[in-house]
């Protein structure tokens, strides 16, 4: 049977195939949107944006913030009127009904959760080492070892995933106090430096043309660059037939996460303009995750925090990487179970209640994705993975924004409506998330090519779906 908005019992019924079990409430929901948020995209991205734009890199930020409430507005429209763990694809499919498109979004969506867990487990096992070589125990070691760790990490998430959602969230809860912890630690650094006199407090407010862009060109590319911090958001619609009465607490619960994580962004933001110098910003902008480091090592010279906190940053970056391989899993369980990815892709274990076969299938790609990013030693592994991240989801959202402004034609007028965007806001959203995704930001050519590598993987499966659905003649059967 498919899940709804009602309870499900903890033992399957006799004869039914076992769904998934309800267990997140608004403070479960709400820790694992801002886990989501805050993770390792503030670490990955803050560095090269500054090295963009200077002392304004908190303007990106919010510009970010704007264009992600703008489509989380569309996102809590239709996750209230279909509760259902598919997400994305699932209106696409109610939008549109073609089965092609449905099926590339969902395959974007799978993809950017698994580009985006793969960044975290790079900047994961560069922090560990970081970590290791700052307190003097071992020197940082060749790419073949940073790998290693990054793939033995993802095999651990699997592993967590694979005990269940309950024990999942409930790690997210303490992953998300490390996250918070260390990010007022930058922030603490930051205002300290301020108050001793000895900061650049005067530079939040100036640009810094190190690119020769203009003002336009570099804030629109250090947005584009920011949108990656700000992405997870959309990942919790595809826990919704794990949470108890979605239709009344997503709203809220999603609006307080994105306000709490660009408040902390800001503030961080300000931090690494007062304490680091134009020339250290410039500096930075090509070293992956070392902004934040920076800021501690030299803001707290007579305090070991800078010890510490890379193991701090360590499990920060963790978080993101769980949480966007619990999205994965079930979205690729939604799909199994909508018809529109292979059924077996849709099967749970029947005692611990865990999507087992999504969870080995987005795992697998992740351990290739990871083999092949750091096979290039001359590449940047964490920027080229983070923006292949932030332009498959810019693509994405700009369907759902789209497909929100159709389904509100074929609303069923005596259907209760928990929540609507208000007025034309979801074809500005896609208007601005399809320009964030364009060449004219100044994105490496490299992430479209990775990406348009993906999409292509995703037409074949696609084609071999359509197959077995003719052969099973499941290919018209996509629940509503």
């Amino acid at each position: 049977m498919s899940a709804t908005s009602e309870e499900v019992s903890d033992v399957a019924p006799h004869g039914k195939e076992a769904t998934l079990k309800r267990v997140l409430g608004p403070k479960l929901l709400l820790l694992f949107i801002v886990g989501d948020i805050l993770g390792a995209g503030v670490y990955a991205v803050t560095g090269t944006m500054a090295g963009t734009v200077g002392g304004l890199v908190w303007l990106p930020f919010l510009l970010a913030f704007v264009v992600a409430t703008l489509t989380a507005f569309s996102y809590l429209e239709l996750v209230t009127q279909y509760p259902q763990a598919a997400g994305a694809a699932l209106y696409t499919h109610k939008a549109f009904g073609i089965h092609f498109v449905t099926f590339l979004v969902a395959f974007a969506v799978v993809c950017s959760g698994i580009t985006s867990a793969s960044t975290s487990a790079n900047v994961l096992a560069q922090n560990f080492f970081g970590g290791l070589e700052v307190n003097g125990w071992m020197g940082m070691p060749g790419q073949g070892v940073i790998t290693a760790v990054a793939l033995g990490f993802m095999l651990l998430l699997a592993a967590i995933n694979l005990r269940g959602v309950g024990e999942s969230v409930k790690f997210n809860v303490v992953l998300t106090v490390v996250e918070m912890v260390a990010l007022c630690i930058v922030i603490g650094v930051g205002f300290f430096v301020m108050a001793q006199g000895t900061g650049n407090p005067g530079e939040v407010f100036v640009f810094n043309d190190y690119q020769d862009k203009g003002l336009f060109l570099a804030v629109t590319a250090a947005t584009s660059i920011a949108f990656f911090a700000m992405v997870g958001f959309e990942d919790s619609v595809n826990m919704v037939e794990e949470t108890r009465n979605p239709e009344k607490i997503f709203p809220r619960t999603m609006l307080t996460g994105l306000g709490i994580a660009v408040l902390l962004y800001m503030l961080v933001a300000v931090s690494v303009v007062s304490v680091l110098t134009p020339t250290e910003l410039e500096g930075i902008r090509e070293a992956e995750g070392a902004a934040l480091l920076e800021v501690v090592h030299k803001g707290s010279p007579d305090f070991p925090i800078d010890r510490v906190f890379p193991f701090l940053a360590v499990f920060a970056v963790a978080n993101t990487a769980l949480i966007n391989m619990l999205m994965a899993s079930r979205l690729i369980y939604g799909m199994a179970r909508q018809h529109v990815l292979p059924r077996p892709l849709g099967k749970v274990l029947p005692v611990r209640r865990t999507p087992w076969a999504g969870i080995a299938f987005s795992t697998v790609l992740a351990l290739g994705l990871i083999l092949y990013v750091t096979s290039d030693p001359e590449s940047n592994i964490v920027a080229n993975l983070s923006g292949t991240t932030a332009f498959l989801l810019l693509c994405v959202f700009t369907v759902v924004n789209v497909a929100c402004v159709v389904l509100r034609r074929k609303r069923d007028p005596h259907r209760k409506v928990f929540f609507t965007s208000p007025g034309p806001l979801p074809l500005v959203a896609a208007v601005l998330c399809a320009f964030l995704a364009g060449p004219w930001v100044g994105r490496n050519v490299i992430q479209y090519q990775i990406a348009g590598g993906l999409m292509a993987i995703g037409v074949i499966l696609w084609f071999v779906t359509w197959l077995i659905n003719r052969r099973t003649n499941d290919g018209d059967r996509v629940n509503p």
